[in-house]
């Protein structure tokens, strides 16, 4: 089947949820995402930014929604209804739509633990039989393939995430990251966290 337009698919999809009128030069579908993800897909505290993300992570994020996989409070409360009808080529429109918009740093990590939190991202934490967070991320937390980007993420949504992933909160099948975030310390996630924030 011949693809269609991303703009076109998206209004049409939009609009018949009743997303209300396009506005000039902008998706309906995009609109719907940048209400929660902030002008440009830059995030707000809750909602991560979208912008520079790696493309096949938005896409298994979403499968993950759809799947009820990822099951925080915000996910079953905002995203399982979001991308509950949302074919899988929209999906991937929309994810390499994001992924090529340049990201920001949010900056708003405390600066006084920021070189403890570079420490733990590059060297893990040896003691506690935490690798180097680089390892999967990348030098830069500019993420690989489908592991996220993790620099310049909102020092507090990133906090939030550790913290429900130590809770026993799940994002995608298989991940690692519930076993990691209940060995690390809230001192630990503060700095890791920090540091991650004013990264680009």
């Amino acid at each position: 089947m011949r693809r269609i337009g991303l703009k076109f698919a998206l209004t049409v999809i939009a609009s018949l949820a009743g997303a209300g009128p396009v506005m000039a030069g902008e998706s309906a579908a995009v609109r719907n995402c940048t209400w929660c993800h902030g002008t440009n897909a830059q995030g707000y505290t809750v909602a991560p930014r979208l912008a520079g993300q790696r493309s096949l992570y938005l896409e298994s994020q979403i499968r993950s929604f759809r799947d009820h996989v990822r099951d925080t409070p915000f996910s079953k409360q905002y995203m399982w209804n979001a991308v509950a009808a949302l074919p899988p080529d929209v999906a991937h429109d929309l994810a390499r739509y994001f992924a090529a918009i340049p990201p920001k740093p949010a900056n708003d990590g405390d600066r006084n633990y920021a070189a403890k939190g570079r420490s733990i991202y590059m060297e893990g934490i040896p003691e506690a039989n935490i690798a180097a967070c680089y390892a999967c991320h990348g030098p830069n937390a500019e993420g690989i393939r489908d592991i996220p980007r993790l620099g310049g993420l909102s020092h507090d949504y990133l906090k939030t995430r550790l913290q429900q992933w130590g809770q026993g909160y799940h994002s995608t099948a298989g991940s690692p990251m519930p076993l990691v975030a209940r060995t690390l310390g809230p001192d630990e996630i503060e700095a890791l966290t920090s540091y991650l924030s004013f990264l680009n």
